[in-house]
Protein backbone atom coordinates (compact mmCIF):
# COMPACT_ATOMS: atom_id res chain seq x y z
CA UNK A 1 0.00 0.00 0.00
CA UNK A 2 1.68 3.86 -0.60
CA UNK A 3 1.75 5.65 2.14
CA UNK A 4 3.09 8.62 0.86
CA UNK A 5 1.23 9.73 -2.17
CA UNK A 6 -0.44 12.99 -1.82
CA UNK A 7 -4.05 11.64 -2.85
CA UNK A 8 -3.69 9.15 0.29
CA UNK A 9 -2.52 11.77 2.65
CA UNK A 10 -5.39 14.12 1.66
CA UNK A 11 -7.98 11.48 2.55
CA UNK A 12 -6.72 11.13 5.29
CA UNK A 13 -7.61 14.77 6.63
CA UNK A 14 -10.63 15.82 7.78
CA UNK A 15 -13.03 18.21 6.39
CA UNK A 16 -12.23 20.86 7.73
CA UNK A 17 -8.14 20.13 6.80
CA UNK A 18 -9.31 19.28 3.26
CA UNK A 19 -11.28 22.73 2.91
CA UNK A 20 -8.16 24.32 4.54
CA UNK A 21 -5.77 22.52 1.76
CA UNK A 22 -7.88 23.40 -0.88
CA UNK A 23 -8.05 27.05 -0.09
CA UNK A 24 -3.71 26.92 0.02
CA UNK A 25 -3.58 25.46 -3.41
CA UNK A 26 -6.09 28.18 -4.71
CA UNK A 27 -4.63 30.88 -3.30
CA UNK A 28 -1.05 29.83 -4.68
CA UNK A 29 -2.68 29.24 -8.34
CA UNK A 30 -4.70 32.01 -8.20
CA UNK A 31 -1.47 34.15 -7.14
CA UNK A 32 0.18 32.77 -9.97
CA UNK A 33 -2.42 33.51 -12.72
CA UNK A 34 -2.32 36.82 -11.48
CA UNK A 35 1.15 37.33 -11.69
CA UNK A 36 1.93 35.86 -14.85
CA UNK A 37 -1.55 35.88 -17.22
CA UNK A 38 -3.79 38.75 -16.22
CA UNK A 39 -4.80 40.11 -12.71
CA UNK A 40 -8.40 40.51 -14.14
CA UNK A 41 -9.07 36.92 -13.95
CA UNK A 42 -9.35 36.91 -9.98
CA UNK A 43 -12.39 39.36 -11.53
CA UNK A 44 -14.64 37.06 -12.63
CA UNK A 45 -14.79 34.71 -9.29
CA UNK A 46 -15.05 37.38 -6.46
CA UNK A 47 -17.85 38.50 -5.57
CA UNK A 48 -19.08 41.67 -7.14
CA UNK A 49 -21.39 44.73 -5.42
CA UNK A 50 -23.13 45.34 -7.96
CA UNK A 51 -26.42 42.93 -8.90
CA UNK A 52 -26.62 42.56 -12.12
CA UNK A 53 -22.85 41.99 -12.19
CA UNK A 54 -23.85 39.35 -9.97
CA UNK A 55 -26.68 37.47 -12.21
CA UNK A 56 -23.53 37.36 -14.66
CA UNK A 57 -21.50 35.69 -12.74
CA UNK A 58 -23.81 33.83 -10.04
CA UNK A 59 -21.12 31.00 -8.86
CA UNK A 60 -19.17 33.89 -7.58
CA UNK A 61 -21.37 33.83 -4.55
CA UNK A 62 -19.18 30.88 -3.34
CA UNK A 63 -15.84 30.88 -5.19
CA UNK A 64 -15.48 34.59 -3.60
CA UNK A 65 -15.00 32.66 -0.29
CA UNK A 66 -11.58 30.66 -2.32
CA UNK A 67 -9.92 33.96 -2.65
CA UNK A 68 -7.80 35.95 -0.52
CA UNK A 69 -5.71 39.33 -0.59
CA UNK A 70 -2.29 38.09 0.67
CA UNK A 71 -0.48 35.71 2.72
CA UNK A 72 -1.49 37.38 6.21
CA UNK A 73 -5.39 37.09 5.13
CA UNK A 74 -5.67 33.58 4.38
CA UNK A 75 -2.89 32.39 7.37
CA UNK A 76 -5.41 34.41 10.08
CA UNK A 77 -8.69 32.08 8.35
CA UNK A 78 -7.34 28.92 8.14
CA UNK A 79 -5.81 29.01 11.56
CA UNK A 80 -9.44 30.18 12.81
CA UNK A 81 -11.26 27.75 10.83
CA UNK A 82 -8.34 25.08 11.87
CA UNK A 83 -9.37 25.30 15.38
CA UNK A 84 -12.55 25.97 15.43
CA UNK A 85 -13.41 23.22 12.80
CA UNK A 86 -11.62 20.48 15.19
CA UNK A 87 -14.42 21.72 17.72
CA UNK A 88 -16.99 21.55 15.72
CA UNK A 89 -15.90 18.13 14.01
CA UNK A 90 -15.49 16.77 17.58
CA UNK A 91 -19.94 17.24 17.90
CA UNK A 92 -21.00 16.59 14.52
CA UNK A 93 -20.13 15.16 11.30
CA UNK A 94 -18.56 16.90 8.35
CA UNK A 95 -21.86 17.34 6.09
CA UNK A 96 -22.89 19.44 9.18
CA UNK A 97 -19.77 21.32 9.13
CA UNK A 98 -20.20 22.11 5.32
CA UNK A 99 -24.12 23.12 5.82
CA UNK A 100 -22.56 25.43 8.61
CA UNK A 101 -19.39 27.35 5.99
CA UNK A 102 -21.16 27.64 3.12
CA UNK A 103 -24.65 28.81 4.39
CA UNK A 104 -22.09 31.47 6.30
CA UNK A 105 -20.28 32.01 2.80
CA UNK A 106 -24.06 32.44 0.77
CA UNK A 107 -25.57 34.68 3.88
CA UNK A 108 -22.05 36.65 4.07
CA UNK A 109 -21.93 36.93 0.29
CA UNK A 110 -26.05 38.04 0.10
CA UNK A 111 -25.69 41.06 3.01
CA UNK A 112 -22.58 42.20 1.29
CA UNK A 113 -24.35 42.77 -1.49
CA UNK A 114 -27.36 43.70 -0.12
CA UNK A 115 -25.30 46.33 1.81
CA UNK A 116 -23.95 47.91 -0.92
CA UNK A 117 -26.99 48.41 -2.86
CA UNK A 118 -29.30 50.21 -0.32
CA UNK A 119 -27.16 52.44 2.16
CA UNK A 120 -26.64 55.49 0.78
CA UNK A 121 -22.91 55.63 2.16
CA UNK A 122 -21.97 52.32 0.06
CA UNK A 123 -23.92 53.09 -2.72
CA UNK A 124 -21.52 54.66 -6.04
CA UNK A 125 -18.52 53.33 -4.32
CA UNK A 126 -16.47 50.51 -6.73
CA UNK A 127 -15.51 47.56 -4.98
CA UNK A 128 -15.70 43.26 -4.76
CA UNK A 129 -15.97 40.70 -2.16
CA UNK A 130 -13.01 38.11 -1.40
CA UNK A 131 -11.96 36.00 1.74
CA UNK A 132 -13.43 32.89 3.27
CA UNK A 133 -14.08 35.11 6.70
CA UNK A 134 -18.09 34.52 6.65
CA UNK A 135 -17.62 30.85 6.39
CA UNK A 136 -14.92 31.06 9.31
CA UNK A 137 -16.90 32.92 11.39
CA UNK A 138 -20.32 31.10 11.08
CA UNK A 139 -18.09 28.05 12.22
CA UNK A 140 -16.27 29.71 15.31
CA UNK A 141 -19.66 31.62 15.87
CA UNK A 142 -21.68 28.32 15.82
CA UNK A 143 -19.24 26.31 18.40
CA UNK A 144 -19.38 29.55 20.67
CA UNK A 145 -23.30 29.36 20.83
CA UNK A 146 -23.45 25.70 20.81
CA UNK A 147 -21.18 24.69 24.06
CA UNK A 148 -20.97 28.92 25.21
CA UNK A 149 -19.25 27.66 28.64
CA UNK A 150 -16.36 25.31 26.86
CA UNK A 151 -13.27 27.02 28.34
CA UNK A 152 -10.45 26.95 25.52
CA UNK A 153 -6.64 28.06 25.99
CA UNK A 154 -5.14 31.58 24.99
CA UNK A 155 -2.26 31.85 25.85
CA UNK A 156 -1.39 32.00 29.51
CA UNK A 157 -5.38 31.71 30.59
CA UNK A 158 -8.32 30.68 29.56
CA UNK A 159 -11.30 32.02 28.38
CA UNK A 160 -15.15 30.84 27.66
CA UNK A 161 -16.07 30.76 24.00
CA UNK A 162 -18.91 32.79 24.57
CA UNK A 163 -16.86 35.39 25.54
CA UNK A 164 -14.60 34.95 22.14
CA UNK A 165 -17.47 34.66 20.18
CA UNK A 166 -18.52 38.31 21.48
CA UNK A 167 -15.32 39.74 21.28
CA UNK A 168 -15.44 39.06 17.35
CA UNK A 169 -18.09 39.83 16.42
CA UNK A 170 -18.26 43.69 18.76
CA UNK A 171 -14.61 44.00 16.53
CA UNK A 172 -16.46 43.94 13.54
CA UNK A 173 -18.68 46.15 14.72
CA UNK A 174 -16.93 48.74 15.93
CA UNK A 175 -14.53 49.29 12.92
CA UNK A 176 -17.32 49.71 10.17
CA UNK A 177 -17.66 53.66 11.43
CA UNK A 178 -14.45 53.54 11.23
CA UNK A 179 -14.35 52.90 7.12
CA UNK A 180 -12.05 50.34 5.26
CA UNK A 181 -12.80 47.10 4.51
CA UNK A 182 -16.82 47.48 5.54
CA UNK A 183 -17.67 45.00 3.28
CA UNK A 184 -15.81 42.84 4.34
CA UNK A 185 -17.00 43.47 8.41
CA UNK A 186 -20.44 43.17 7.14
CA UNK A 187 -20.01 39.79 5.39
CA UNK A 188 -18.66 38.56 8.78
CA UNK A 189 -21.60 39.69 10.55
CA UNK A 190 -23.64 37.47 8.17
CA UNK A 191 -21.54 34.17 8.73
CA UNK A 192 -21.88 35.19 12.20
CA UNK A 193 -25.53 35.62 12.40
CA UNK A 194 -26.07 32.30 10.35
CA UNK A 195 -23.65 30.91 13.04
CA UNK A 196 -25.36 32.24 16.22
CA UNK A 197 -29.10 30.78 14.20
CA UNK A 198 -27.82 27.43 12.99
CA UNK A 199 -26.81 26.34 16.87
CA UNK A 200 -30.02 27.82 18.61
CA UNK A 201 -31.99 26.27 15.89
CA UNK A 202 -30.02 23.35 16.39
CA UNK A 203 -30.68 23.31 19.81
CA UNK A 204 -34.22 23.16 19.36
CA UNK A 205 -34.24 19.78 17.06
CA UNK A 206 -34.11 22.04 13.88
CA UNK A 207 -31.47 21.68 10.93
CA UNK A 208 -31.52 24.81 8.99
CA UNK A 209 -29.20 23.27 6.84
CA UNK A 210 -30.73 19.80 5.79
CA UNK A 211 -32.56 21.87 3.10
CA UNK A 212 -29.35 23.00 1.74
CA UNK A 213 -27.81 19.57 1.81
CA UNK A 214 -30.72 18.07 -0.12
CA UNK A 215 -29.89 20.95 -2.99
CA UNK A 216 -25.99 20.03 -2.79
CA UNK A 217 -26.86 16.34 -3.35
CA UNK A 218 -29.60 16.73 -6.29
CA UNK A 219 -26.48 19.05 -8.05
CA UNK A 220 -23.88 16.22 -7.45
CA UNK A 221 -26.44 13.59 -8.65
CA UNK A 222 -27.19 15.89 -12.17
CA UNK A 223 -23.46 15.03 -13.05
CA UNK A 224 -23.14 11.51 -11.96
CA UNK A 225 -23.63 8.93 -15.25
CA UNK A 226 -26.47 6.56 -14.13
CA UNK A 227 -26.05 2.75 -14.16
CA UNK A 228 -28.40 0.56 -15.93
CA UNK A 229 -30.17 -2.46 -14.12
CA UNK A 230 -29.20 -5.81 -15.03
CA UNK A 231 -30.31 -9.10 -13.85
CA UNK A 232 -27.27 -9.18 -11.51
CA UNK A 233 -27.39 -5.81 -10.16
CA UNK A 234 -31.20 -6.40 -9.56
CA UNK A 235 -30.05 -9.74 -7.58
CA UNK A 236 -27.13 -7.99 -5.61
CA UNK A 237 -29.44 -5.10 -4.55
CA UNK A 238 -32.00 -7.82 -3.04
CA UNK A 239 -28.99 -9.26 -1.51
CA UNK A 240 -28.04 -6.20 0.11
CA UNK A 241 -31.67 -4.84 1.18
CA UNK A 242 -31.64 -7.68 4.01
CA UNK A 243 -28.96 -5.96 6.03
CA UNK A 244 -30.80 -2.23 5.51
CA UNK A 245 -32.68 -2.55 8.88
CA UNK A 246 -29.87 -3.12 10.81
CA UNK A 247 -27.67 -0.74 9.13
CA UNK A 248 -30.09 1.94 10.20
CA UNK A 249 -30.86 0.86 13.62
CA UNK A 250 -27.05 0.97 14.49
CA UNK A 251 -27.03 4.84 12.81
CA UNK A 252 -30.05 5.33 15.78
CA UNK A 253 -28.27 3.79 18.44
CA UNK A 254 -25.06 6.08 17.39
CA UNK A 255 -27.31 9.30 17.01
CA UNK A 256 -28.77 8.49 20.50
CA UNK A 257 -25.73 8.05 22.18
CA UNK A 258 -24.07 11.11 20.50
CA UNK A 259 -27.44 13.57 21.54
CA UNK A 260 -26.51 11.84 25.09
CA UNK A 261 -23.42 13.20 25.22
CA UNK A 262 -24.43 16.49 24.13
CA UNK A 263 -26.95 16.91 26.71
CA UNK A 264 -23.79 16.40 29.39
CA UNK A 265 -21.75 18.93 27.77
CA UNK A 266 -24.65 21.42 27.43
CA UNK A 267 -25.22 20.48 31.68
CA UNK A 268 -21.48 20.24 32.88
CA UNK A 269 -19.16 21.50 30.00
CA UNK A 270 -16.43 19.10 27.63
CA UNK A 271 -14.62 18.80 30.32
CA UNK A 272 -17.03 16.46 32.31
CA UNK A 273 -16.93 13.55 29.91
CA UNK A 274 -14.85 10.84 30.13
CA UNK A 275 -12.02 9.42 27.73
CA UNK A 276 -14.10 7.64 26.19
CA UNK A 277 -17.51 9.50 25.30
CA UNK A 278 -14.79 11.98 24.09
CA UNK A 279 -13.08 9.70 22.09
CA UNK A 280 -16.44 8.21 20.40
CA UNK A 281 -17.39 12.03 19.78
CA UNK A 282 -14.11 12.62 17.84
CA UNK A 283 -14.69 9.42 15.55
CA UNK A 284 -18.26 10.03 15.17
CA UNK A 285 -16.87 13.96 14.04
CA UNK A 286 -14.64 11.96 11.60
CA UNK A 287 -17.08 10.49 9.86
CA UNK A 288 -18.60 12.19 6.72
Amino acid sequence: MNNGGLKYQYARLSVSEKLIAINVVVFIVMGLITALISPTVEDWFALPKDFFDFLIQPWSIITYSFLHGGIFHILWNMYILYVAGRILLNLFDGRRFLNVYFLGVILGGLLFLLSYNIFPALVGINTSLIGASAGVMAVLIFVCTYIPNQEVRLLFFNVKLWHIGVFVVLMDLVQIPLGGNVGGRLAHLGGAFLGYMYARQLYNGVDIGEGFSKLVDGIVNLFKKREKKSPLKTVYKNRKSSNTNASNYDKQSQQKKIDAILDKISQSGYESLTKAEKDFLFKAGKEE
